[in-house]
């Protein structure tokens, strides 16, 4: 870890907000929201009114739904 890097920028690093994992895949943050609501896509984390998703759920989750064509 370099000097300036603090253990609360690695944590922000770690995590994504609705809006970033949005851009990321491509969709709006209400279809997040709706695969929130009924159980499905990713595991997220809920700290008081706000939604995160750890950076490395979202990498295993792709990983997961990869389809390779042969």
């Amino acid at each position: 870890m370099s000097e300036t890097a603090t253990h609360d920028d690695l944590t922000r690093r770690d995590l994504l907000t609705p809006t970033q994992l949005a851009e990321r895949w491509g969709v709006t943050t209400g279809h997040l929201a709706n695969l929130r609501q009924f159980g499905e896509g990713i595991s997220y984390l809920r700290i008081g009114r706000r939604i995160a998703y750890r950076y490395s759920d979202v990498v295993a989750y792709e990983n997961e739904h990869y389809v390779a064509l042969n």
